[in-house]
């Protein structure tokens, strides 16, 4: 019997930045949740943590893309962590 995904399994499977977990687009809800967590007393290093993967992940989508970046990664990577303050 397979075992269900826990929050620890919500990583990017790379060069799709999709969610291993859930398969949606990477950071999905979970992974927001345990970044927050992780990162509580340390919201600036989140954000620089966040941005350079954004970048990894334009980069490698762009290559998926013929060269095409995706126009949602600021919101996906970047936004909501500093909504959350």
């Amino acid at each position: 019997m397979a075992r269900r995904p826990g929050p620890a399994d919500h990583v990017p499977s790379r060069p799709t930045w999709r969610c291993r977990a859930c398969g949606v687009a990477w950071p999905c809800s979970t992974a927001k949740l345990n970044l927050l967590a992780r990162y509580r007393e340390r919201k600036a290093e989140l954000r620089v943590y966040l941005l350079a993967l954004r970048g990894t992940a334009a980069e490698e989508l762009a290559e998926l893309d013929g060269g095409r970046c995706p126009a949602d990664l600021e919101d996906r990577f970047t936004a909501w962590a500093e909504l959350r303050g």
